[in-house]
């Protein structure tokens, strides 16, 4: 047996910490792992985490990239040290424990399970095909915004519903953008409207699901930040499984980078919620 994985110290740091250091990363910089099991997952987890269960971390390990950090958490802090101290006694080299689990975070969430929404990407082998499907749920999302202004009654909702609808318009610029320069060759809007996911939002979902998962009021402002902030984490946790899913290089590379944009798009988001809070 080796008792260097339980005899290692391991850094601790609480969800404050952890979401700070999260926000200095780009989302390649560092494996985010549940140690939890399925059905914790599927009720919310850390966006872009990757689930290996506690009791099977030693036949999965072998899938962690031991050139980037490790941030390991659980439910409350327990059984992630028992994975970081195994990690470590295993030759990781950078490994973090959350302190408080998932039950002390306060940032945003991801919902459903693993495999939730990666249909859409199946027999995806191109940069092309990977953006055409973020291209598409960026369109479904704006439309989304739009339905909903029409359905509202204040004005200052109504006012927001529109200016999100009009980000997501220069979501959809920068995936062209991301094309060309991923490719080389020019693109137009036609090249990825033809190929629409019908009635399929940012992360997968389809907008009676997110209605029945987040049953949001839209009553006030903050609470449609919140409805938005809610299905950009649900996005950025897509693209990223589907990055770990990618056929070739090229693919996984054009996800990770519209990982990124999610990640800077939800960043803002919190920035017009603290806005609206002072």
């Amino acid at each position: 047996m080796n008792w260097r994985q339980f005899l290692t110290p391991v850094t601790s740091v609480d969800t404050d910490q952890a979401k700070s250091y999260l926000s200095d990363k780009q989302v390649d910089d560092l494996t985010i792992l549940d140690v939890r099991q399925p059905k914790e997952y599927e009720a919310g987890h850390i966006p872009g985490a990757v689930l290996m269960p506690l009791p099977e971390l030693t036949d999965l390990m072998q899938r962690i990239d031991r050139t980037r950090p490790v941030m390991v958490y659980c439910a409350s802090g327990g059984r992630s040290r028992m994975a970081a101290q195994l990690l470590s006694g295993q030759g990781f080299d950078h490994i973090i424990n959350v302190a408080g689990g998932f039950n002390a975070w306060t940032g945003e969430a991801a919902f459903l399970g693993e495999e939730k929404g990666l249909a859409l990407f199946e027999g995806v082998t191109s940069v092309e095909n990977a953006l055409a499907v973020a291209y598409s749920l960026e369109a479904g999302l704006k439309d989304f915004y739009d339905t909903m202004a029409v359905k509202i009654d204040s004005d200052p909702a109504r006012q927001l519903f529109h200016q999100l609808s009009q980000i997501e318009v220069k979501h959809q610029d920068r995936i062209l953008e991301q094309y060309t320069a991923l490719t080389g060759k020019p693109v137009t809007r036609d090249t990825f409207e033809a190929r629409q996911v019908p009635e399929v939002l940012e992360g997968g979902l389809t907008t009676e699901e997110y209605a029945n998962l987040l049953m949001p009021a839209y009553d006030t402002v903050q609470e449609i930040i919140e409805l938005a902030m809610s299905i950009e984490a649900q996005a950025l946790d897509l693209y990223l499984r589907a990055s770990e899913k990618a056929q070739n290089e090229a693919g996984k590379k054009a996800l990770i980078q519209i990982a990124n944009e999610e990640k800077a798009h939800l960043a803002k988001l919190g920035q017009l919620m603290e806005e609206t809070l002072t």
